[in-house]
């Protein structure tokens, strides 16, 4: 294969956009090429492989199809109160349990209508609901009448997903402690809360340190930059290796040790992680608690755990750290449900930041009295996540706060779904999907990477310069580096084969490696990445030893 039109200096250039906008000039590269060939214009986007993006190509059907059913349901509840034309009322909740039953009696051909009568079973007898109050918070909610009330999220639907993460965050042995959760427009949204309350509650200030566990995704570096907040980032890395050219993506303990300096005020970390893909380490996990336990008590945990349920055990560090642990979450990825905008921030009942806000100074305590002072006669008394609230929608529009109901309500579905034998069929079914990708994506690549049982799977991520050192040596290595930008192989991938993959560099992770997606795509199409990948690989080695002669 030839090289790449583009100039080194254009490279360059493209090289410090963010990954995801350079990942849309590798598709319009894909694109052009395509679309300069005879015969090809209408076959570009089938042929076009972008394995960029995380948004899976699954969605988990049942506990959708039980959704639309309790819509059915839900508009002749509606229909009872008003029964004109296109117009109904708002449901009743007296005697809903049993009108759900007689519905379920009169339908049982209804798509999803088991389903969801199975679910409904599940939640009342798992967590002791009143059954009318449970179906007219389901019924009212997914006709979307009302605000949300609580605003922070719905009383039934928050003990319900409070057991899912008890479930699958937390392998089924929670903190004693309850643990608080607010609903939110998935977990980019969280990220933006969560960032923005800290600041305005004075627990972090404009310029603080704060630690990035890296690999990591990309806007956990990009916010940190932003004049809104100019943090001192300290990077933590995984840098260890099982062998020359293999890497482990483990953090070495000298790495980890950088969290006990009492000046990090925070620490942000995705797990599994993304773009790598590998859950903490227990080694790492009981590193981290000895830190808090001894020289930086005071440490925040910012973890984003959207990829807990494709690990078998998965163990968040917000179950093992959980007074010092904000927790996000997303459905997204698990139930293909990006779209939903379907995400919860969790935060343990005694924690940490609440006992920082508590010890702020007079003037800063008055600041706050005065912010919050709105919402309640003691602001003091309000909690962080109820802050993060309120902060969400300006405090002013607290009273219009929170999560879209109907939104609530799937998500409640989703978790309950998940609870019964069939959500944990699903779970494995999607695990098994992303193994197989990825053992098609190194028999095409020939790469090889390190055993682990905690790997997701979601993603990986392939370092080219320690692949040249593996097969050819040093000397390899070092002439690509010489020769060549990092991201000249994404380059040539998009003009020469219509792939496109992610520059791992954009997430902190090595230079030279590579994000692929193991969620998007057909399985043999993984197999065609590999081939392809493998094939610029080796375009490298000829044009080395070709410099050789």
């Amino acid at each position: 294969m030839p090289k790449t039109t583009f100039t080194r200096e254009e490279i360059q250039s493209f090289a410090q956009l963010s990954p995801f906008e350079l990942k849309d000039k590798f598709i319009q590269i894909a694109q052009a090429v395509q679309a300069d060939e005879p015969g090809q214009k209408e076959k570009s986007a089938r042929q076009m492989l972008n394995a960029g993006r995380g948004n899976p190509n699954w969605v988990a059907t049942g506990p959708r199809e039980a959704f639309l059913a309790l819509g059915y349901f839900a508009l002749s509840e509606s229909r009872r109160v008003w029964t004109a034309d296109n117009l109904g009322g708002m449901p009743e909740k007296h005697g809903s349990a049993a009108r759900f039953d007689a519905y379920v009696r009169q339908h049982p051909d209804l798509p999803g209508i088991e389903l969801l009568e199975r679910c409904v079973a599940y939640a009342v007898e798992r967590f002791g609901f009143d059954r009318d109050e449970f179906m007219h918070e389901l019924t009212d909610s997914s006709i979307g009448d009302n605000y949300p009330v609580p605003d922070r999220m719905l009383v039934h639907a928050e003990k319900i997903v409070r057991g899912y993460l008890a479930d699958e965050m937390f392998d089924k042995r929670p903190p004693q402690d309850n643990l608080s959760l607010f609903a939110t427009e998935g977990g980019t949204a969280a990220m933006c809360y969560i960032f923005d309350s800290l600041t305005k509650n004075g627990v972090l200030r404009k310029g603080d340190r704060i630690a990035l566990m890296v690999p990591v995704f990309t806007p956990y570096v990009e916010i940190p930059e932003l004049d809104t907040y100019e943090f001192d980032v300290v990077r933590v890395e995984a840098s260890l290796f099982t062998e020359t050219g293999v890497r482990e993506w483990r953090y070495p303990p000298e790495e980890i040790a950088k969290l006990a300096d009492p000046s990090v005020r925070l620490v942000c970390l995705v797990n599994p992680s993304n773009p790598p893909s590998f859950a903490l380490s227990d080694r790492v996990t009981l590193q981290i608690k000895e830190i808090i336990a001894g020289p930086n008590p005071n440490l925040l945990i910012v973890t984003d755990d959207v990829y807990g349920t494709f690990v078998e055990g998965f163990r968040s560090i917000a179950a093992e750290a959980p007074r010092n642990t904000l927790l996000v979450y997303s459905y997204s990825k698990h139930y293909g449900c990006t779209g939903h905008r379907l995400g919860v921030i969790g935060l343990h009942e005694d924690n940490v930041v609440d006992e920082l806000i508590a010890t702020l100074p007079r003037e800063e305590k008055e600041r706050l009295a005065k912010r919050y002072g709105t919402l309640t006669l003691e602001p003091a008394k309000i909690r962080f996540i109820d802050r993060l609230v309120a902060d969400s929608r300006q405090v002013a529009l607290n009273h219009t706060a929170g999560l879209s109901l109907p939104q609530q309500v799937m998500m409640t579905l989703f978790s309950l779904f998940d609870l019964l034998e069939e959500g944990q069929a699903y779970k494995h079914r999607i695990r098994a999907i992303v193994s197989q990708r990825l053992e098609l994506l190194l028999e095409g690549a020939q790469m090889k990477i390190a055993d682990d049982p905690k790997r997701a799977g979601y993603y990986i991520e392939l370092d080219l310069l320690a692949e040249a050192e593996r097969v050819h040596g040093k000397d390899f290595a070092d002439f690509l580096e010489k020769n060549y930008e990092p991201v000249d192989p994404l380059f040539r991938l998009a003009e020469q084969t219509s792939v496109v993959l992610i520059n791992g560099g954009g997430f902190e992770g090595p230079q030279w490696s590579v994000r692929v997606s193991l969620a998007n795509l057909d399985d043999l199409d993984y197999l065609k990445i590999g081939h392809h990948l493998r094939a610029i690989f080796n375009d490298y080695a000829q044009e080395w030893q070709a410099s050789r002669v």
